[in-house]
């Protein structure tokens, strides 16, 4: 497995531009295979995007890694993170931030998700089932990252960003999507910068264009 480990950083993940030495070793740490579902835990290395049951998967390696890397998280951080899916990415976050909000509207995930951050003793993480699509609350975070794509920049997510925080989000319709990252520089100022083309599933319950009917 260890093998398997170093395979996937050194030939999946450094050639995708995750370089920030922090974050590599956090790949180490945090034992990825312990988040897999158990039939699908071969897989759990692999460059492959993993089946959590009701519709979700878990992103590629290599996406949660720039996504990691790209949030620039500090270690007085609040981060928001939208659909907690497996958990894995909830733990990388909370390895490197003050505290993480992850947000999950299958209340089963959620669950599963609970029990392994338990297990691996990861605990300034509060989970909550529930919609986040459009917006959380009135809390204000230093990072946040939506874990499935949207069709437009999500307006009502970024107004939960704190002044100076950052989003990561893949925006688009498959299959021309763009993962980007968002900054809030000022009360109604926002920069975002399109990193990379990639294509993953959409949030449920995201806020759609208006779309020509015939």
């Amino acid at each position: 497995m260890e093998q398997a480990r170093f395979n996937m950083i050194e030939q999946q993940i450094r050639p995708w531009n995750v370089l920030d030495g922090v974050v590599l070793d956090l790949l180490k740490q945090v034992k990825r295979e312990q988040f897999v579902p158990v039939e699908q835990r071969a897989m759990a290395l692999m460059d492959v995007e993993i089946p959590l049951g009701h519709s979700a998967k878990m992103w590629s390696p290599v996406l949660e890694a720039r996504a990691v890397q790209e949030l620039k998280i500090a270690s007085g951080d609040h981060v928001l993170e939208v659909g907690t899916g497996s958990g894995y990415v909830t733990a990388l976050l909370a390895s490197l931030a003050a505290e993480v909000t992850s947000v999950e509207i299958v209340p089963e995930l959620s669950a599963s998700a609970a029990r392994t951050l338990t297990a691996q003793q990861i605990k300034n993480v509060k989970l909550e089932v529930g919609d986040a699509a459009n917006g959380w609350g009135e809390s204000h975070y230093d990072a946040i990252v939506l874990t499935a794509s949207v069709p437009l920049q999500p307006t009502a997510l970024m107004n939960n960003l704190k002044i100076g925080g950052r989003m990561f989000a893949v925006i688009g319709d498959a299959p021309a999507m763009h993962a980007c990252v968002i900054t809030r520089t000022a009360s109604d100022v926002f920069d975002s910068v399109a990193l990379f083309e990639t294509s993953v599933a959409p949030l449920q319950n995201a806020a759609q264009p208006q779309r020509f009917v015939f």
